[in-house]
Protein backbone atom coordinates (compact mmCIF):
# COMPACT_ATOMS: atom_id res chain seq x y z
CA UNK A 1 0.00 0.00 0.00
CA UNK A 2 1.31 2.90 -1.20
CA UNK A 3 0.51 6.82 1.31
CA UNK A 4 -0.40 9.27 -0.46
CA UNK A 5 1.78 11.86 0.90
CA UNK A 6 -0.96 15.45 0.10
CA UNK A 7 -3.54 14.02 3.00
CA UNK A 8 -0.96 14.45 6.04
CA UNK A 9 0.47 17.49 4.35
CA UNK A 10 -2.89 18.83 3.74
CA UNK A 11 -3.44 18.08 8.04
CA UNK A 12 -0.34 19.53 8.55
CA UNK A 13 -0.86 22.33 6.76
CA UNK A 14 -4.74 23.26 8.73
CA UNK A 15 -3.08 22.40 11.79
CA UNK A 16 -0.21 24.64 11.37
CA UNK A 17 -2.52 27.38 10.38
CA UNK A 18 -5.19 27.17 13.16
CA UNK A 19 -1.84 27.39 15.41
CA UNK A 20 -0.78 30.21 13.85
CA UNK A 21 -4.41 31.88 14.13
CA UNK A 22 -4.30 31.17 17.74
CA UNK A 23 -0.65 32.72 18.49
CA UNK A 24 -1.62 35.71 16.40
CA UNK A 25 -5.47 36.44 17.68
CA UNK A 26 -5.62 35.13 21.15
CA UNK A 27 -4.64 37.41 24.02
CA UNK A 28 -4.75 34.55 26.90
CA UNK A 29 -1.09 33.38 27.67
CA UNK A 30 -2.77 29.66 27.66
CA UNK A 31 -4.33 29.60 24.84
CA UNK A 32 -1.01 30.93 22.92
CA UNK A 33 1.02 28.49 24.13
CA UNK A 34 -1.87 25.86 23.29
CA UNK A 35 -1.34 26.96 19.57
CA UNK A 36 2.44 26.63 19.46
CA UNK A 37 1.84 22.91 20.77
CA UNK A 38 -0.49 23.10 18.04
CA UNK A 39 2.03 24.83 15.29
CA UNK A 40 4.57 21.70 16.86
CA UNK A 41 1.78 18.87 16.17
CA UNK A 42 1.75 19.89 12.36
CA UNK A 43 5.56 19.44 12.34
CA UNK A 44 5.46 16.52 13.69
CA UNK A 45 2.72 14.89 11.41
CA UNK A 46 5.13 16.57 7.93
CA UNK A 47 7.81 14.57 9.49
CA UNK A 48 6.48 11.42 10.22
CA UNK A 49 4.72 11.86 7.13
CA UNK A 50 8.01 12.26 5.27
CA UNK A 51 9.62 9.61 6.82
CA UNK A 52 7.34 6.66 5.50
CA UNK A 53 6.98 8.36 2.39
CA UNK A 54 10.73 8.25 1.56
CA UNK A 55 11.05 4.89 3.19
CA UNK A 56 13.63 5.85 5.35
CA UNK A 57 15.82 2.91 6.83
CA UNK A 58 17.17 4.88 10.08
CA UNK A 59 13.88 6.57 10.14
CA UNK A 60 15.16 10.14 11.13
CA UNK A 61 11.55 11.44 11.13
CA UNK A 62 10.25 9.69 13.45
CA UNK A 63 13.37 10.40 15.49
CA UNK A 64 13.20 14.28 14.88
CA UNK A 65 9.77 13.38 16.41
CA UNK A 66 11.13 12.35 19.09
CA UNK A 67 13.40 15.16 19.59
CA UNK A 68 10.48 17.59 18.70
CA UNK A 69 8.69 16.48 21.49
CA UNK A 70 10.56 16.41 24.17
CA UNK A 71 11.29 20.26 23.15
CA UNK A 72 7.77 20.97 23.77
CA UNK A 73 7.40 19.11 26.76
CA UNK A 74 9.99 21.48 28.07
CA UNK A 75 8.75 24.65 26.38
CA UNK A 76 5.13 24.14 27.56
CA UNK A 77 6.67 23.53 31.51
CA UNK A 78 8.59 26.28 31.63
CA UNK A 79 5.83 28.38 29.34
CA UNK A 80 3.39 27.36 32.26
CA UNK A 81 5.74 27.87 34.73
CA UNK A 82 6.17 31.84 33.48
CA UNK A 83 2.46 32.16 33.43
CA UNK A 84 1.96 31.22 36.69
CA UNK A 85 4.47 33.55 38.36
CA UNK A 86 2.84 36.40 35.74
CA UNK A 87 -0.90 35.44 36.97
CA UNK A 88 0.50 35.52 40.93
CA UNK A 89 2.11 38.83 40.72
CA UNK A 90 -0.47 40.67 37.79
CA UNK A 91 -3.68 38.61 38.71
CA UNK A 92 -3.73 38.37 34.58
CA UNK A 93 -2.16 36.28 32.07
CA UNK A 94 -2.98 38.15 29.06
CA UNK A 95 -0.47 38.69 26.62
CA UNK A 96 -1.37 42.60 26.54
CA UNK A 97 -0.51 43.02 30.21
CA UNK A 98 2.97 40.77 29.61
CA UNK A 99 3.95 43.86 27.18
CA UNK A 100 3.73 46.99 30.30
CA UNK A 101 6.42 44.62 32.33
CA UNK A 102 8.85 44.88 29.47
CA UNK A 103 8.92 48.80 29.39
CA UNK A 104 9.75 51.07 31.89
CA UNK A 105 8.38 54.02 33.95
CA UNK A 106 6.84 56.43 31.56
CA UNK A 107 7.46 59.23 33.79
CA UNK A 108 9.67 61.28 31.01
CA UNK A 109 12.57 61.59 32.50
CA UNK A 110 15.81 59.44 31.53
CA UNK A 111 17.37 58.96 34.82
CA UNK A 112 21.17 60.11 34.34
CA UNK A 113 20.06 63.42 34.74
CA UNK A 114 20.02 65.85 38.06
CA UNK A 115 16.92 67.64 38.03
CA UNK A 116 16.47 68.05 41.83
CA UNK A 117 13.47 65.54 41.96
CA UNK A 118 15.86 62.60 43.72
CA UNK A 119 15.70 63.87 46.99
CA UNK A 120 18.75 65.63 46.98
CA UNK A 121 20.04 69.05 48.91
CA UNK A 122 19.43 72.25 47.09
CA UNK A 123 23.26 72.87 47.35
CA UNK A 124 23.28 70.21 44.64
CA UNK A 125 20.90 71.34 42.64
CA UNK A 126 21.32 74.96 42.53
CA UNK A 127 24.52 74.91 40.26
CA UNK A 128 22.80 72.67 37.52
CA UNK A 129 19.78 75.07 38.17
CA UNK A 130 21.54 78.21 37.34
CA UNK A 131 23.28 76.95 34.24
CA UNK A 132 19.82 76.22 32.57
CA UNK A 133 18.71 79.53 33.52
CA UNK A 134 21.89 81.20 31.83
CA UNK A 135 21.54 78.80 28.70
Amino acid sequence: MHLHLAYPAVLAVLLFCVGLYGVLARRNAILVLMSVELMLNAVNLNLVAFDVWLRDSLHAGQALTLFTIAIAAAEIGIGLAIVLAVYRNRGSSAVDDLRDTAEGPDDGTDGGTDDGTDGGTDEETAPAQKAEATA
